[in-house]
């Protein structure tokens, strides 16, 4: 069977949650030690893990959970056009200037021109194009690996390929694949023996959510995206064209424009100490909170402080309960035996519906039974998306039998 396209997998109007893998090319490995000329190139893992968290700020979806290893990383998503369909058109257009800002000098992190906002709001089609590009697994991806590469490639004096090809994409059908495909991420450095707990390995979600739990916070990737701030950037392009009049500007209307400035100093010198606010914030604020809250309001829950798209979780425990059960598995590998599930914690798998005497070898092997599958969770659902997909069967439909219940 081939790889179905991404646009089979993933609808463009349907929230969808995918497991990707993306995977590096070269000898030195994305953020390992070179054999050959003994250079550690672990600090690129902390490109990695910024880079996603700027993205998980601009991008319309939620980033679940993360592991960055040596040779490749694990990356959860869940695409959420519900959130970029409540964002306004002025939105749309500067989150997307602020990845991709054209010819303009500035960073991009720079705030765009007003002209360059207003280009894109006065053309629809462009807008219905960025909303879908911006719920987009693929267009995230892209945006995380892209500067990643050349940024390697410039530092390596190289050309060529950094990652393998084209990112790995499944998905993740209910809350059975997905919890055990969350604690498997979470657990990878543990299983390659990079790190003797969850809490040891600095690059990956569960080491935020522990750091945060922990009162540990951070500097954000990103400041906050605030309504205001579409007219900071107008008021600051406007100084920046009155320091830059010509010459022959009649000096009357340079003063008096000038002091039209002045009178907005206020307004920008509080949307700066707003944006220092949130500058340091808990370690985790970047990532989709874990516990799916079922009294929540309904709807698409758009993210209060900006550093992510939304404030929806996405299991139906708690985070507690998420981090005692996978420190559990994680002891279980580390002393090379198959202990009793804690009896508060197995009630949990079975509502979510899987086998708790096949817990440690669903996410232990998780890799060497879904691997190679298109999606993974329960068998009924995997047949539910083969179906949507136009196809007869998805491979590892027999296989989630003996997992999930």
């Amino acid at each position: 069977m081939g790889r179905a396209k991404r646009a089979e997998q993933f609808r463009a109007d349907e929230v969808g949650i995918a497991h990707c893998v993306q995977r590096c090319v070269r000898r030195a490995y994305l953020a390992g030690d070179d054999v050959v000329s003994g250079k550690s190139y672990e600090y690129r893992r902390e490109w990695i893990r910024r880079r996603m968290e700027l993205l998980a700020s601009v991008f319309g979806l939620d980033v679940l959970s993360y592991a960055v290893l040596s040779n490749h990383l694990h990356i959860i998503l869940r695409t959420r056009p519900d959130v970029v369909k409540s964002w306004t058109n002025e939105e749309v257009a500067l989150r997307w200037l602020r990845l991709f800002p054209g010819k303009r000098l500035e960073s991009y992190l720079g705030n765009p021109t007003q002209a360059e906002i207003a280009t894109i709001t006065g053309d629809a089609r462009k807008l219905k194009e960025l909303r879908t590009r911006l719920s987009d697994i693929s267009w995230f991806m892209r945006s995380l690996c892209e500067p990643i590469a050349r940024q390697a490639n410039k530092e390596d004096k190289c050309t060529g390929r950094f990652w393998e090809g084209r990112f790995k994409a499944q998905k993740i059908v209910d809350e059975a694949g997905l919890l055990a495909c969350a604690m498997y991420v979470d657990l990878n450095p543990v299983r390659a023996a990079l790190a003797s707990s969850p809490e040891s390995f600095r690059f990956t979600s569960a080491f935020d959510r522990i750091a945060s739990e922990r009162g540990s916070i951070a500097v954000a990737a990103a400041l906050e995206m605030l309504p205001e701030s579409i007219q900071a950037a107008s008021k600051v392009q406007l100084d920046r064209e009155a320091e830059q009049e010509s010459e022959n500007t009649n000096l009357e209307e340079r003063q008096k424009r000038r002091a039209d400035l002045r009178k907005d100093r206020p307004a920008q010198k509080k949307h700066a100490a707003q944006k220092m606010l949130v500058k340091l914030l808990p370690a985790d604020s970047w990532l989709s909170p874990l516990e799916l809250d079922e009294r929540a309001q309904l709807g698409p829950m758009a993210s209060r402080i900006g550093t992510r798209a939304s404030d929806k979780g996405f299991l139906s425990m708690r985070l507690d309960e998420y981090l005692r059960l996978l420190d559990w598995t994680g002891r279980q590998k580390r002393d090379g035996k198959r202990g009793k599930i804690p009896s508060d914690l197995e009630p949990i798998l079975d509502r979510i519906g899987i086998e708790s005497s096949m817990w440690c070898e669903l996410v232990w092997s998780f890799s060497k039974f879904f691997g190679k599958t298109q999606a993974a969770g329960r068998s009924e659902n995997m047949r539910a998306e083969a179906v949507a997909q136009g196809r007869a069967w998805l491979r590892g439909q027999r296989t989630s039998d003996s997992f999930f219940a």
